[in-house]
């Protein structure tokens, strides 16, 4: 059995996975501000709204882990790619829903859903959501290809570089946006530029980005007759294990139960969130298109901002486990200040916001990377994939619902679930890489 490869830091392979980590961010949230706009357009409600949300994650949950074990055997960069091709295609399918015409299919007025009218476009935007989420398993091998080229000394600012340039994308995204859903083609030109953005995160990932790990696997060991993807051969690829890990097995490694269950708590209280805020800036506090994506690009900007010179200096100062815990108190704050009318409220909420993700979700990730050996990192990290979908699921189904029946008052719960990471997370080792 080889040795395990020494991880690379090289800019050959962070600023390629940077680049195109920043123009995927890019091209979803360009079409993130004026999505419920869209959806209620096309006879949808608040619940239609959680539903194609959630629609994305039950496909990544059926995906992501497959992409993160094909990844260990077949490449981080042939994944990737084929992961990123999907997109592009769901962006194209999307675009054709803009086309067709409202027909009505069924109608529904229930105590429970609200009135709402399935017409064909929307069936076609669900049908675009599913695809993405298929091919959706691009954050979870991104994940663990940043995880290949880190070492200690930099994991966490690694992390940190990545979810700055993610919220660079969002920063621009609702920019470009507005200026492209002002003119007279509407919802057309900003999916048009989501489309061309795909295809070049294609492009980078293709002639840019290298692969990160230096031996050859000449057969493969789970059994599986399959010897190439997408037309290619065997990745050059890490030390690997004898065998397939079973969910078991991949918890019961140290730390890495824990450290899922935080990555599920998260992931449950952000979609609450994440459903419930564009329809309250819609519908409660009547905030315009131009509005709504303004508060994305600060919020994204903020963001961008803690996880760049902030996180930098905050990872001088307190260990990972230091970081997660009072990231996750001040995200927890954060949440109770979306309970309110006032625009001044709002943007306070979404600055400790910004503080408390921006330094405790990079230091999570870096501590599950230290958790799982290099030969099964795409293999946890599809894992942290798959439970991040049923978190997405949960959240953006359950918290359309709750929104409907509690109002802004969802956000309580978001605020409550992140205070139980809070005090889950004082169980994180000082120590946490499996043995």
């Amino acid at each position: 059995m080889p040795p395990t490869a020494k991880p690379t830091t090289s800019r050959d392979a962070l600023y390629p996975i940077l680049a195109a980590d920043f123009v995927g961010a890019l091209g979803f949230s360009i079409v993130l501000p004026f999505l419920i706009y869209l959806i209620t357009r096309l006879g949808g409600n608040a619940v239609v709204y959680g539903v194609m949300g959630a629609t994305y994650s039950a496909f990544q949950l059926l995906g992501a882990p497959i992409l993160g074990r094909w990844s260990d055997r077949y490449g981080r960069r042939r994944v990737l790619l084929a992961s990123q091709f999907g997109t592009l295609v769901a962006w194209g399918i999307f675009l054709i829903a803009l086309w067709l015409p409202v027909h009505p299919i069924a109608s529904v007025d229930s105590g429970v859903l609200g009135a709402f009218t399935v017409t064909v476009p929307l069936l076609v935007l669900f049908l675009s959501r599913a695809l993405d989420g298929l091919s959706g398993g691009n954050i979870s091998v991104a994940n663990a290809y940043l995880a290949d080229i880190s070492d200690d000394s930099n994991r966490s600012a690694n992390f940190g570089k990545m979810g700055m340039w993610t919220n660079f994308g969002f920063i621009l995204g609702p920019a470009i946006a507005g200026v492209l859903g002002a003119t007279g083609a509407g919802e057309v030109l900003p999916v048009l530029a989501a489309f061309a953005i795909s295809g070049v995160a294609c492009v980078i990932i293709a002639v840019w980005l290298p692969e990160t790990t230096p031996c050859v696997l000449r057969t493969d060991p789970e059994q599986s007759g399959v010897h190439k993807i997408l037309g290619q051969d065997q990745k050059q690829c890490f030390q690997i294990t004898a065998r397939r890990l079973s969910t078991r097995e991949i918890l019961a490694l140290p730390s890495v139960g824990l450290l899922l269950a935080l990555y599920f708590l998260v992931y449950l209280a952000f979609n609450f969130f994440y459903v419930a805020f564009p329809v309250y800036a819609a519908t409660g506090i009547h905030w315009s298109l131009a509005q709504t994506g303004v508060f994305f690009s600060v919020l994204a900007f903020l963001m961008a901002l803690v996880q760049g010179p902030v996180l930098t200096r905050a990872s001088l100062i307190w260990s990972d486990r230091a970081r997660v815990l009072g990231g996750s108190f001040a995200l927890a704050a954060s949440f109770l200040l979306f309970n309110s009318t006032s625009a001044a409220t709002i943007y306070v909420g979404a600055a400790l916001l910004a503080l408390g993700n921006g330094i405790m979700w990079p230091s999570l990730l870096a501590v599950l990377a230290k958790a799982a050996n290099p030969n099964i990192q795409g293999t946890v990290q599809g894992l942290a994939g798959s439970l991040a979908a049923v978190a997405s699921i949960a959240g953006l189904l359950v918290g359309g619902l709750l929104y409907s029946a509690l109002g802004p008052r969802v956000f309580v719960i978001s605020g409550a679930l992140t205070l139980l990471t809070f005090a889950v997370a004082f169980a994180i080792p000082a120590t946490t890489r499996a043995r």
